[in-house]
């Protein structure tokens, strides 16, 4: 499996500034990695790219053992006027629909099933959308702030369970918590600003899972590293 970008440029329609500048980056193999970056620098327009929403920019972008893309986001919405379990019944390919009742508990949702989208909070609301991306047939789900709005506790049973879950699938997962990239992603793209070369720095993260010993100075060390990248 692999996702690599090469010398990708792209300005948006009526700008005459380049957000992304002959950036290249390269990820292989299947697990949690990151893209990190401040507000501004193109994430989520280096996303876009990725699924086919975004063209006409220039360099390549080349994926092995990669067919289906997709992408979530944080505050999407589903449509109103069913329950949440109707909806994931309904969205849900068949040979997945065994999965729902362990994503529902994984996810802490057992209580808001009967409840429509709009009764929901925002964590809520969040967790629901990515548990319906969860449940698709995808070799690489990109996860831009997909877990934003929801508590700390639950958000690392979800990445942990997710990790443990789905081990030959990629995650691309974008946030601006430096210690949730740091502690649970493998590989991490920080995304730096068009006038620094190269814009993209590759670091290790700690790729915590189940069972793998998390040490306090290595997280802090990579936090570190990922800081000093900007």
């Amino acid at each position: 499996m692999l996702l690599e970008c090469k010398d990708i440029s792209y300005r948006y329609p009526g700008s005459t500034t380049e957000v992304l500048k002959n950036m290249s980056y390269r990820i292989s193999g299947p697990g949690f990695h990151a893209l990190f970056g401040p507000s501004g620098v193109g994430k989520t327009t280096l996303a876009k790219m990725m699924t086919g929403e975004i063209n006409g920019f220039s360099g390549d972008i080349i994926m092995r053992e990669i067919h289906r893309v997709l992408y979530t986001y944080n505050l999407e919405r589903i449509p109103g006027w069913s329950t949440v379990i109707e909806h994931l019944e309904s969205t849900t390919p068949a040979s997945n629909r065994k999965k729902i009742s362990g994503l529902v508990r994984t996810f802490g949702m057992e209580a808001c099933m009967n409840s429509r989208f709009s009764q929901l909070s925002l964590g809520q609301q969040n967790r629901v959308n990515l548990a319906r991306y969860l449940l698709q047939d995808f070799d690489l789900l990109i996860m831009d702030e997909s877990l934003a709005n929801v508590d700390e506790v639950t958000k690392e049973d979800i990445i942990l369970s997710m990790k443990a879950d789905f081990p030959d699938r990629c995650f691309l997962y974008i946030s601006h918590n430096v210690a949730e990239v740091a502690k649970f992603c493998n590989q991490i793209l920080v995304l730096r600003a068009r006038h620094k070369t190269p814009q993209t720095l590759s670091i290790l993260g700690q790729d915590h899972s189940n069972g793998k010993a998390l040490v306090k100075t290595d997280l802090e060390h990579t936090m570190l590293e990922i800081v000093n990248a900007f």
